[in-house]
């Protein structure tokens, strides 16, 4: 995926996303999907951007390995 292409319709601040253009606070995608991890999301913080990959070159970093296992104990 070439991240040189921002979307301009869809902004971006997560750095850790596949899909994030570098230098720009966009997504380099065509379209998202936009999900929630609550029954009755009523804030922000209840959504999630589903389309969300973790950069690859951040995947063997002990700061995801940290992360992940934090994460995956909490379900």
């Amino acid at each position: 995926m070439a991240k040189a292409n921002a979307n301009q319709s869809i902004k971006c601040s997560v750095d850790q996303c596949e899909y994030h253009c570098q230098n720009q606070q966009y997504c380099s995608l065509d379209s998202i999907k936009v999900g929630t991890h609550e029954q009755y999301p009523t804030q922000k913080p209840c959504t999630d951007c589903e389309s969300f990959e973790l950069k690859s070159e951040l995947k063997n970093s002990p700061q995801y390995a940290q992360s992940a296992q934090s994460q995956s104990s909490q379900y």
